[in-house]
């Protein structure tokens, strides 16, 4: 399969604070990490969906590298087509989001089976400081979505490598 495209959508910074709700269930999960200790699951864990709930796709798993010249971010989407795959900047934030459709017919003489799996997922990350945003590529290989933050000219002169010496 050849490398495509994905256009990588940029939308204005929201004016309103993030919903007051997510907010609320996030401070609500650090406390009740804090409060739980070691060896309990955290309150966020617990109402996260498992693998065998049904929906056939969760958050992709995702690599993040960084070298002289750009951050990249490899999530793996297998089952996915571009079509399926949306990648969007706001302000700080690079959302990434899917949705699988997977329907299933056979038919025989005695016997029809129909079944369908439905799933979505959305992930968030906040862009560094030194990223240039109307350079950010997206493409998608082989199940593998490969986003490219590039960095500004400006922060890669800030860059300065430093020796270490032994004492």
């Amino acid at each position: 399969m050849a490398a495509t495209p994905v256009e990588v959508k940029k939308t204005p910074a929201p004016r309103a604070v993030t919903d007051p709700w997510q907010r609320f269930r996030n401070e609500f999960d650090t406390m009740f990490d804090r409060f739980a200790g070691v060896g309990m699951p955290s309150l966020r864990r617990m109402f996260e969906l498992a693998p065998e709930a049904g929906l056939g796709i969760n958050a992709p798993a995702v690599d993040i590298t960084e070298d002289d010249k750009a951050y990249k971010i490899a999530a793996e989407l297998p089952g996915l087509a571009e079509k399926d795959i949306e990648v969007s900047v706001t302000g700080d934030i690079l959302t990434l989001k899917g949705e699988k459709r997977q329907e299933k017919e056979e038919k025989d003489k005695n016997w029809y089976v129909s079944e369908r799996v439905y799933g979505s997922f959305q992930r968030a990350f906040e862009l560094p400081q030194g990223i240039d945003r109307d350079k950010i590529a997206a493409e998608f290989t082989k199940g593998v979505l490969s986003i490219t933050l590039p960095k500004s000219a400006e922060a890669q002169k800030q860059q300065k490598k430093i020796d270490v010496k032994a004492a």
